[in-house]
């Protein structure tokens, strides 16, 4: 009795036997009579022509295109020259070329006004805390305080003026004058943060005009263009020397929290020459004893000291580097007056117990 046979589609494929007939059986295409090649063949063509329409077509290579491109010279890429390393920061950490040559035209500018005509020198000063004022008002409003600005420049510009007329007396009462009118000012832009924008307006009339007004009160006496030149002449040798002392010899910070660049060894070239100053115009200029004029340097050395130390707790307070870019090399006008500022109540103190009014 002989064995069933087993369905078509599991039978052995022969070694000569088409593969695409017997795919075609496999899949059930093809009940022997080759219809189902003749459909699979149509499939086939349908499906290539819906790939090479589709962009999916893979074609043979060209062999002879290879060939070129791996006999043809490839180009050595050329070495580039390596990046120039970042330049170091200088130690001076300013344009000190600029910053001399603004330094030399105000000097030689106050002078100026002090031998010609003295009244040109409160011009000067007055001119200053206008812009001075401007500068403040400015960086206090990155803190959201909205000093007023007009009341201000026009209190600060009087106070000078009353500073040159009416002397101490007229000072002191322009800036109680200047403070009320900043109160009455600032009552038309409402109630919100009013007592923040009056605080900053009187820390600002405190801080400018009034220590602006004692540099006023130092020209007022006959000899006030030798006083006024003693005045700066000290504070000059006070950042001088610290200066150059900090840049060379400075290695302990003498505040590290408020300014990095500060330090002992320059806070000891401050005072040497502070104390060297003040001596030398002490007993030259005024002809008298030596004692004041160490006395002098020596009140302005420390007085100059902290007035930086000072506006430089303000500025990191504002999260500023500069109070503003008036002058090449040293930032703004604040920037300039930071140490002369409180120096010129010392000095008006001291020139005038010493001096005499």
């Amino acid at each position: 009795m002989s064995e069933p046979t087993r369905p078509g589609r599991h039978r052995r494929i022969e070694a000569n036997e088409d593969l695409d007939s017997d795919v075609s059986f496999v899949l059930g295409l093809d009940d022997g009579s080759g219809a189902g090649r003749h459909s699979l063949d149509r499939d086939n063509r349908a499906s290539t022509l819906d790939l090479a329409a589709a962009g999916f077509l893979i074609t043979e290579p060209d062999w002879a295109q290879a060939a070129d491109m791996a006999t043809a010279p490839t180009e050595t890429p050329r070495p580039t020259a390596p990046e120039p390393p970042p330049p170091k920061p200088s130690r001076v950490g300013r344009n000190l070329p600029a910053a001399i040559g603004v330094g030399l035209a105000l000097g030689a500018l106050i002078i100026a006004s002090l031998l010609l005509y003295r009244q040109s020198f409160v011009i000067l000063v007055s001119l200053a805390v206008a812009y001075g004022i401007y500068e403040l008002t400015r960086a206090i409003a990155t803190v959201e305080a909205r000093p007023p600005l007009v009341p201000l420049v026009v209190g600060g510009v009087a106070m000078q003026a009353a500073a040159w007329f009416r002397v101490t007396n007229g000072l002191i009462v322009t800036l109680l004058v200047t403070v009320c009118g900043v109160f009455i000012w600032r009552l038309g832009e409402g109630v919100a943060g009013y007592l923040r924008d009056v605080s900053a307006s009187v820390l600002v009339l405190l801080y400018l005009p009034l220590l602006a007004g004692c540099a006023v009160l130092l020209v007022v006496p006959d000899d006030g263009a030798a006083r006024v030149l003693a005045f700066i002449g000290t504070v000059v040798c006070s950042d001088t020397g610290g200066y150059a002392t900090g840049v060379v010899f400075g290695k302990h910070p003498l505040a590290p929290v408020v300014s990095k660049g500060k330090t002992w060894e320059g806070l000891a070239g401050s005072v040497v020459a502070c104390v060297l100053c003040g001596g030398l115009i002490m007993s030259l200029t005024f002809h008298h004893p030596w004692w004041q004029g160490v006395l002098f340097g020596l009140a302005i050395a420390v007085t100059a000291t902290l007035g930086d130390l000072g506006e430089s707790m303000i500025k990191r307070d504002l999260g500023l580097k500069d109070m503003g870019r008036v002058l090449p090399g040293h930032g703004g006008i604040m920037d300039r007056l930071d140490s002369l500022l409180p120096c010129a109540a010392v000095a008006y103190l001291l020139l005038s117990a010493f001096l005499g009014n």
